[in-house]
């Protein structure tokens, strides 16, 4: 158990950052970036997404410090800012996944009711 309780503000900043991630396209987005950097029309195509919402969406990550961008000619390119965002997304999918296969069973058990 944590000997001390973390400040209010680290505890806003926190809910900062994952509000930041709060977003089935941000997380798209996301899974995208920590393999390879990206140019908008990059993500547009592999995601199928029009321009305007995954600009949209790329703004809110790098408002948030979560993903970084240059200019590269008339483009701009896309990176995470921190490669453990990487590790981040692979915890919360082991997460989830423990989480589904706990939900398996009550799930047959009411599709076997069902019947």
């Amino acid at each position: 158990m944590p000997t001390a309780i973390p400040s209010a503000d680290l505890q806003v900043i926190k809910a900062q950052f994952f509000g930041a991630l709060a977003h089935p396209i941000r997380i798209r987005l996301l899974e995208v970036l920590v393999t390879q950097e990206a140019r908008v029309q990059d993500l547009q195509r592999v995601l199928k997404l029009d321009q305007p919402i995954v600009s949209q969406q790329l703004a809110r990550l790098r408002a948030s410090g979560i993903v970084v961008s240059r200019k590269e000619g008339p483009a701009t390119v896309y990176a995470v800012a921190d490669p453990m965002i990487g590790g981040l997304l692979r915890v919360a999918r082991q997460i989830l996944n423990r989480h589904l296969v706990g939900v398996q069973n009550p799930l047959r058990e009411l599709k076997r009711e069902g019947r």
